[in-house]
């Protein structure tokens, strides 16, 4: 699995760094006989350690895009992943 982290500075011109790091989480998810990008998320609090993380959530680049803009804009804390995610599902 490999770890996308997000620049939130230079991705969110107005946004300063908050309290938690995101990253993209990309792996292989295997379909019959080929495998294809499944990608996830991962919330940490640098200042408490606390992580959490949601892999194979979807195989579409655009969806995780959007999900993760919903969790950066919304300041979404590692407690809250999970329950974000399910709702946005």
């Amino acid at each position: 699995m490999r770890e996308l982290k997000l620049d939130i500075e230079a991705l969110y011109s107005k946004a300063a760094a908050g309290p938690y790091e995101y990253s993209i989480l990309v792996d292989q998810l295997p379909v019959g006989r080929f495998a294809c990008e499944s990608y996830g998320v991962r919330i940490t609090a640098p200042s408490t350690g606390e992580q959490a993380e949601v892999p194979n959530i979807t195989v579409s680049i655009p969806r995780i895009d959007a999900l993760m803009d919903l969790l950066v804009r919304n300041q979404v804390s590692p407690t809250h992943l999970k329950d974000v995610v399910e709702d946005w599902l």
